[in-house]
């Protein structure tokens, strides 16, 4: 089993039971085991910001898929939740992005791991450092990504259940 941190989100429809939704068909699949999620996290749209804020969270799980097959997955669950792709980081119903993957990293054209600019991002930098506070990215401590992070407008959102 290799430990994988995925980040989810969305802004299209109901951006909460989207990611219930995405949870629950991660749990579904027998060879994902999620070990943790982060709180959810409400942010401004980044690239294209013409659009609704997003609702992010980042899940740690456990699985015994290779990394082409886990994309093949997480590309599935975006198909079920109706994403479509019209503009480059434009709104989108689901997003399920491979942030790391242990003992692995690639820089094809179809799957880059770590996540490009991952560390540049508040909506996933801050939600994994909330379950992974030990992590170390690029041999250096998530720490030191979440204190040079330029002000970008991330925040904390509670919901019941």
């Amino acid at each position: 089993m290799s430990r994988v941190f995925l980040g989810i989100g969305g802004n299209i429809g109901d951006k909460h039971a989207n990611i219930k939704e995405t949870l629950s068909l991660l749990q579904e699949n027998p060879k994902i085991e999620i070990v943790n999620t982060s709180s959810y996290y409400e942010t401004a749209p980044v690239g294209y910001e013409d659009q609704d804020w997003f609702l992010n969270i980042v899940v740690e799980i456990e699985t015994s898929l290779e990394p082409y097959s886990l994309l093949e997955y997480c590309n599935h669950i975006e198909q079920e939740l109706k994403r479509e792709r019209l503009i480059h980081w434009g709104p989108r119903t689901i997003d399920v992005d491979i942030l790391l993957y242990e003992n692995f990293s690639s820089d094809n054209e179809k799957l880059i791991v770590p996540h490009p600019r991952m560390c540049e991002r508040g909506f996933v930098i801050i939600p994994l450092y909330e379950i992974a506070p030990d992590l170390i990215i690029y041999d250096k401590p998530i720490k030191e990504f979440v204190d040079q992070l330029q002000t970008e407008e991330v925040r904390k959102i509670n919901y019941e259940g």
